[in-house]
């Protein structure tokens, strides 16, 4: 009986030490990967950027271009002025979607101001300024978010000048029915929003109708086949970002040249 105690006393010992040993080798794994994950991170949002404005070709030098022409910012959207850092992070650090879900950084929202499903906003949020060559203001990416049929849509939006006129579209984050909804990440469904205006001539209704009956060139996209509930939920994302709520303040204020990146 003692010899079965004392064996089994070892394979214990043996089984413990194994998991020790392999828990330490997973964690120091993390602790060493993690500043490539960053990196890593940080390189893909920068695609993704130039993606949504247009900027991103199979030979583009992500990085050199995203350095030489983009211009990232911090604007606080309740005062409308820029800030140098929230919580301790840099403008490259600053995750606004995470802020938006901290007490102090994000303001929770009421279910019937809630069209697109988000929970809570940001109270800053980053802006990409991107210039052309004479170093004039070419395009503002902004992200956007809203819940489709299965969870958060998570998307950039290029806008010209005017700050109504769409460069382009990168819904770079979902978790939609393949074929279906999402097709959102479809080249042609995106390619099918550049020229779109966000706004009515006065610009101040939110014009954006994700429809499957198209009958303003200006204002509608044709809603995808077989996903109602995502295009809905592409078209409150719109309804809620765009509106005095979220960035319309802002982009007026872009668009009368009194916030700049200059």
């Amino acid at each position: 009986m003692s010899k079965k105690n004392e064996s089994l006393g070892k394979t214990l010992f043996v089984v413990v030490a194994l998991c020790l040993v392999c828990s330490i080798i997973v964690a120091g794994a993390a602790v060493g990967l993690k500043p490539l994950q960053v990196k890593n991170a940080a390189l893909d949002m920068q695609r993704n950027v130039l993606d949504a404005a247009g900027l991103l070709e199979p030979t583009t030098d992500v990085v050199a271009v995203f350095n030489d022409r983009v211009d990232t910012r911090l604007v606080n959207l309740n005062t409308l002025e820029f800030v140098e850092e929230v919580d301790g992070k840099n403008p490259t650090d600053y995750d606004p979607i995470a802020s938006a879900k901290k007490a102090g950084l994000g303001t929770k929202l009421e279910k019937s101001n809630d069209v697109a499903g988000i929970g809570s906003r940001e109270n800053v949020t980053k802006v990409y300024f991107i210039n052309n060559a004479q170093d004039e203001l070419e395009t503002v990416v902004l992200f956007i978010r809203g819940y489709g049929l299965w969870g958060t849509m998570f998307g950039l939006l290029a806008l010209e000048p005017d700050m109504n006129t769409i460069r382009g579209i990168n819904f770079y984050q979902h978790s939609e029915t393949p074929g279906l909804g999402g097709e959102i990440q479809n080249p042609q469904w995106v390619a099918s929003w550049q020229g779109k205006e966000v706004y009515g001539d006065e610009m101040e209704t939110v014009k954006i109708d994700v429809t499957k009956n198209v009958t303003s060139e200006a204002h509608d996209v044709d809603a995808l086949s077989g996903a109602t509930l995502t295009s809905n939920g592409v078209e409150n994302t719109f309804q809620y970002w765009f509106s005095d709520a979220a960035y319309g303040p802002l982009l007026e204020k872009i668009r009368k040249g009194e916030l700049n990146n200059g």
